[in-house]
């Protein structure tokens, strides 16, 4: 099936590890030339070594989005070096732990930049090339926007904002043509679960307590099936008339009856 993506330049966030990786393999599998922007991890230069060997048309751009004028200066690089994006998929952020009465009001403050005022900075910084493309935005939320968690407070305010936002974009963007659409993720295994996971007494157990709770295969999702529902969204050709979408890809854990598990 082709996409439509050949040729086009998808930014995303987070790019080069777990989720993030997955949606940038599968962009670039679809022909689309990628940019990354994260922070350096050794997550990260493994994957664009990776990149290098293959010689994908994947590019890094090293930023702490938490700076709002970094994110206006990461697009205008972008602008200059790599032409007009037609995808931003905003992925970045990390559950924090920012908790009601574990947190304070500062923390909370911190982790909203850490989470979501990245994402309405690099959409803003965009738009005027998503214009000029009649791109796509995906914006990569949470099940615990939802769901709700316990002692996440500020992650889960930002994952409740983003799908706001999600709706409020593609109504304010529906003139230009640009489609903006969410995808939530439930339990995805990625380097980051991993270490978390491996923090415990015994990570094995404790992950079979979740699997068990996933209805469907009683298994984790994947990265790969993350990236494919994006790729999806980000497509001209195959969700053209597809916006203002929360996609929930996680087994049926959110949405199905807890007595099937």
């Amino acid at each position: 099936m082709d996409l439509g993506l050949k040729g086009k330049l998808i930014v995303v966030t987070g790019g080069g590890a777990g989720i993030g990786g997955g949606i940038s393999r599968a962009c670039l599998e679809e022909g689309a030339r990628v940019v990354v922007l994260s922070r350096a991890s050794q997550n990260v230069k493994d994957f664009m070594a990776e990149m290098q060997a293959a010689k994908a048309d994947c590019h890094l751009i090293e930023a702490n989005l938490e700076d709002a004028a970094r994110c206006r200066s990461v697009m205008e690089e972008i602008q200059s070096r790599f032409g007009d994006i037609y995808g931003l998929v905003n992925n970045a952020g990390v559950n924090d732990g920012v908790g009601l009465a574990s947190g304070s009001v500062e923390r909370f403050v911190e982790s909203l930049h850490r989470n979501l005022v990245h994402y309405y900075a690099l959409a803003h910084y965009a738009l005027p090339a998503l214009k000029r493309t009649q791109g796509a935005i995906v914006n990569i939320s949470s099940k615990v926007a939802l769901t709700g968690q316990g002692g996440t407070s500020a992650y889960a305010a930002a994952k409740g904002a983003q799908l706001a936002l999600t709706r409020e974009w593609a109504a304010e963007l529906l003139p230009h043509n640009i489609r903006v659409n969410a995808v939530l993720p439930a339990e995805v295994m990625t380097p980051l679960y991993r270490r978390w996971l491996d923090t415990l007494g015994d990570p094995e157990a404790t992950l079979k307590r979740i699997t068990d709770k996933i209805p469907l295969g009683k298994r984790m999702t994947t990265s790969a099936e993350i990236a494919a529902a994006t790729v999806f969204l980000l497509s001209p050709t195959q969700s053209g008339h597809t916006t203002g979408q929360h996609i929930i890809v996680d087994g049926g854990y959110v949405h199905l009856d807890r007595a099937l598990t």
